[in-house]
């Protein structure tokens, strides 16, 4: 049996891992290739497993904790899609807070199945709105140090490390990114691109092809802070039922959801790692975020439409208590559906601090 190829891209909450792996997909189909794809989430109602689906690509999720500490799901979820999809690829995205992916997934996958898997090179997202004052040690970098911490291990660990959202930055910021990143990654591969219109995404495809001695940096981590920082983290999953007596438009709203709860989380010193809102009607869907409470939310996938109803799914990741976010979230979507005629029917309401990692394998050298 031909080996399937498996492609995982990690990356900290709001790098654009979602939008990479979407054009890796296409990328792939282009070629002629079938592709399957495995998200993963602390939670159920993952906006990026419905946003994926409405693409079209064929789609699982391992929810409830991260790749690592379900590692047989991602192996069973992979197996589901190999029976339905016929894949030569996998693209799997692992948890945005996650690290430790080489010890926990790479290898296990490499030394117990290894006549299945190919497993290709280990590229990091850098997420320059956070990254930026990580790595220059700044104060105000929005997070603790704990969480930071995180920050700096995924890009320690990875094969090649990948600017995103050149997009957005001047030409001098890039060139200070890749600097610093180089200065502190010494002889780590920088690559710099933009997953949102394709500039500089030869490069990936090009590295995530190549064979050789990948995945084998094994990080020397403390679990404790690990799982602090992680914990730092309030994580919000929540579905709702829109509706309206007259047709709204439905990306103005899935805007007013996000740019309002970037305000009021502000207000109250609450740094965003990660703010996502998909909008759902029949065969329409759009999809709005927030990457930093510095920065303005984005219509990443408009739906263009205006529509009497929809399914609306917020996640959230704030550095806030969960109950507090879980609150804040109710008290927003209610009122931005009320401001255009609307009600807002809550469905599922998920809010949690991740627990522990607890791996199901951890190798402690590569094999």
């Amino acid at each position: 049996m031909k080996r399937l190829r498996f492609v995982m891209i990690g990356g900290f909450l709001g790098a654009g891992k979602t939008t990479t792996i979407a054009r890796l997909a296409r990328a792939y189909m282009s070629r002629g290739q079938r592709v399957g794809l495995v998200t993963n989430d602390q939670a159920q109602d993952l906006v990026d497993t419905n946003s994926l689906r409405a693409q079209g690509f064929p789609v699982e999720e391992v929810a409830g904790a991260c790749f690592c500490c379900r590692f047989n799901d991602l192996v069973g979820k992979v197996s589901e899609l190999q029976t339905a999809e016929r894949p030569d690829v996998i693209l799997a995205e692992p948890v945005g807070s996650c690290t430790d992916l080489v010890a926990t997934v790479v290898q296990p996958l490499r030394d117990l199945y290894g006549e299945r898997f190919q497993v290709a090179p280990y590229p990091v997202l850098f997420k320059p709105s956070h990254g930026l004052r990580i790595l220059r040690n700044e104060a105000g970098s929005g997070f603790s140090p704990k969480a930071a911490y995180i920050f700096r291990k995924q890009l320690e660990e990875a094969d090649a490390i990948v600017i995103n959202r050149i997009d957005e930055l001047q030409p001098a910021a890039v060139n200070e990114l890749a600097g610093l990143v180089a200065k502190e990654y010494a002889g780590v591969p920088v690559l710099r691109l933009s997953a949102k219109t394709g500039q500089g995404f030869e490069g990936l495809v090009e590295l995530l092809d190549q064979d050789g001695n990948f995945g084998r940096k094994i990080l020397d981590i403390d679990y404790d802070i690990y799982a602090e920082g992680e914990a730092e983290l309030g994580w919000l999953n929540s579905s709702v039922q829109v509706t309206a007596a007259q047709p709204f438009d439905l990306d103005t709203l899935l805007l007013d959801v996000v740019s309002q709860l970037r305000d009021a989380l502000g207000r109250q010193g609450l740094e965003v790692a990660h703010l996502k809102a998909i909008g759902l009607h029949d065969l329409s869907f759009g999809v709005a975020n927030l990457v930093s409470s510095a920065t303005e939310p984005e219509l990443s996938l408009p739906s263009h439409g205006r529509v009497p109803e929809a399914e609306v799914i917020v996640n959230a990741r704030v550095a806030a208590d969960p109950a507090l976010l879980e609150a804040q979230v109710r008290e927003t979507v209610t009122a931005v559906c009320q401001s255009r005629g609307g009600k807002a029917e809550f469905r599922t309401m998920q809010s949690l601090r991740p627990g522990r990692p607890m791996p199901t394998h951890r190798y402690a050298v590569a094999k």
